[in-house]
């Protein structure tokens, strides 16, 4: 997303002021914010010049002139439908904003049809043996289960390219020559694939002491067993802007009682709540690690990625969470399995 910064406004700006931070910006748009630094709207150079029509000076305010519903998109949103809101709203640019309307940077169409490759790894959990799949695994990996016509893994990894993520590291183990002999290099998919072999289970975080070497920039981690179409630029700008060492992609869980339960003072009874629903946020397995996390891991032996962030969190090092609104699903099950065939055509 392009920095938006240099195209700050605020209520009391001068007209002045708002054509000079549209000229520098070169990008047609300011936006207006609040004291608390929340999008309140946006300005152009035609709502300016309507106002000049309408007899305001360059000293007045922009107060009146503000466009005050802008078209917006949240950072949870694919560019797919960034584009989709930009071409139906005849817009050029689009504040990309949190739930709270804070901005969070600009998307511009133009940039957005580009694609440019970046830098950052993507290393991904391959090498797990399926249990719960069985017999489906029996023989084949479970990334390597067909879900919509193409292995789970090649949907993960054509998504990370979409967004200009292209240098994949796999760790496998499980059956891995299946998967080294269906994406080879990477070079037929248009990225490039390394391989990593774990000789004996790692753990998420503790595959990541193989490969201590190649990691020399904020990188991903994912398990490979995840459908999900969430926008990973976003979530890589989220976690740079936020100078975070480690972010952790969350996921929204409701969790019904069946039942009505009952609150308690010692015998007394204070009320009732009839099936109460209890809210949880769960870790989704997708998560953007600075190159210091490395320090922390152990080498050779088997460690989990909750034991990695509870180590950063005791050592105060900044962990935030990413919420993720989009698709997402876990295909541990055999149920979730069929659930991902039957939705996949609709949501990819």
């Amino acid at each position: 997303m392009k920095k938006y910064k240099k195209i700050i406004l605020r209520e009391n700006s001068t007209i002045k002021e708002a054509l000079k931070i549209i000229d520098d910006g070169a990008m047609r748009i300011a936006l207006v914010l609040n004291e608390k630094e929340q999008l309140i709207g946006t300005l152009s150079d035609g709502d300016i010049r309507r106002g000049l029509l309408k007899s305001l000076t360059l000293d007045d305010s922009i107060e009146s002139i503000i466009f005050r519903t802008p078209i917006v998109c949240y950072m949870e949103d694919t560019k797919e439908k960034i584009l989709d809101i930009a071409i139906k709203n005849k817009v050029y640019q689009i504040p990309i904003v949190d739930k709270d309307m804070k901005i969070l940077g600009i998307e511009e169409v133009d940039e957005l049809l580009k694609t440019k490759e970046k830098d950052n790894k993507v290393v991904l959990m391959v090498g797990g043996l399926g249990t719960r799949l069985r017999p489906l695994t029996d023989h084949t990996p479970k990334p390597m289960l067909k879900v919509g016509n193409k292995p789970i893994l090649e949907t993960i990894i054509l998504n990370f390219r979409k967004y200009g993520f292209v240098n994949i590291i796999l760790c496998v183990s499980y059956k891995a020559e299946i998967i080294e002999e269906y994406f080879g290099d990477g070079s037929s998919f248009g990225v490039n694939i390394e391989y990593i072999h774990e000789d004996k289970r790692m753990g998420t975080a503790g595959a990541l002491s193989l490969i201590r070497d190649k990691l020399q920039k904020d990188f991903f981690v994912m398990n490979g067993d995840l459908l999900t179409n969430i926008n990973f630029e976003h979530m890589m700008n989220y976690h740079i802007s936020n100078k975070s060492i480690s972010t952790m992609g969350v996921r929204e869980y409701d969790f019904q009682v069946p039942y009505g339960v009952v609150n308690l003072d010692n015998e007394n009874i204070i009320s009732i709540d009839e099936k109460p629903v209890h809210k949880f946020f769960v870790s989704a397995g997708v998560y953007v690690l600075g190159k210091e996390v490395l320090d922390y891991i152990p080498n050779d032996e088997f460690y989990d990625m909750p034991t990695l962030f509870e180590t950063l969190i005791k050592d105060k090092k900044k962990s935030i969470s990413f919420p993720i609104r989009e698709y997402w699903l876990d295909i541990g099950r055999l149920e979730e399995f069929e659930k991902a065939n039957n939705e996949y055509h609709k949501v990819f």
